[in-house]
């Protein structure tokens, strides 16, 4: 059954098929924020990587950069050392010395 226009006349087949297409894309569009903005919030609801409260860093030796693997974390001084420590303890488990 054609849906009638403003004037009253009925829409071409054509036209019908485009408005159908038109809404079912809105739709998609739609949910598609929707789970993304779903993904969002799990993602950034996760338990943040727990670190020790302090470190204790060698005499001298000031942090530059920090990065982090799965046990262990680094912090990089600015007196070209890269000091590994135990996630779990925070112990100093090795120094690597840049040349």
């Amino acid at each position: 059954m054609d849906t009638p226009s403003e004037d009253g006349e009925p829409l071409p087949p054509q036209l019908m098929f485009l408005k159908r297409l038109v809404t079912g894309l809105a739709v998609v569009m739609i949910a598609g924020f929707l789970v993304l903005i779903a993904a969002l919030v799990i993602r950034l609801n996760r338990p943040l990587i727990t670190l020790p409260d302090q470190i204790a860093l060698p005499a001298g030796a000031e942090a530059q950069a920090f990065t982090q693997g799965a046990d262990w974390f680094a912090v990089v001084t600015t007196d070209d050392r890269i000091l590994i420590y135990d996630r779990a303890s925070g112990a100093l488990r090795q120094t690597v010395t840049v040349d």
